[in-house]
């Protein structure tokens, strides 16, 4: 039997422990930091001076001091001091300083990154996959060149939002 849950590193109860309080409290602290999570600070490497009970942070890729050798771990106050929690793929966080949320993808962090295949707002689609190119407008009898600069614009803008695929030059 092991120790640990394997995604999280939970402690886990064995029959006949001694003090299963401890163990079992250890546990609790971990889900409480870790549902719903919400971190002070992302890559931080050292420990703030005047945590609060409960507060978290990221801790950066050179800790020192009391985070000395927890690179990448989630770093998390109590009573008791600092407790290091290890994150796993695709997990979610909000960075309370950042405003917004963070998570781990392929092994690092990434802030504010938003990933889905659509974006749906009042039941309506908003954003889908990426469109293929529109050619430019060019030719006709007549030319509006105003229309043309608005269009061109217009293209220009969606390809920088990757909504519309860039004409191969």
């Amino acid at each position: 039997m092991t120790d640990l849950t394997p995604r999280l590193s939970l402690p886990m109860l064995h029959a006949g422990q001694a003090q299963k309080e401890i163990t079992h409290n250890e546990a609790l602290f971990a889900l409480d930091v870790l549902l719903h999570s919400e971190v002070e600070g992302v890559g931080q490497n050292e420990p703030p001076v005047a945590p609060a009970d409960g507060q978290c942070w990221i801790v950066g890729s050179a800790p020192v001091g009391a985070w000395e050798g927890q690179a990448d771990r989630i770093a998390a106050w109590s009573e008791s001091g600092w407790r290091f929690l290890r994150s796993c793929e695709g997990m979610l966080l909000w960075s309370r300083h950042d405003a917004q949320p963070i998570r781990r993808i392929s092994g690092s962090w990434r802030l504010g990154e938003l990933r889905g295949s659509v974006v749906t707002l009042g039941g309506m689609q908003v954003l889908g996959p990426q469109q293929p190119a529109i050619a430019f407008p060019e030719g006709g009898n007549v030319v509006d060149a105003e229309a043309r600069t608005t269009l061109a614009v217009l293209l220009n803008t969606l390809q920088q939002h990757g909504l519309v695929a860039r004409n191969a030059e």
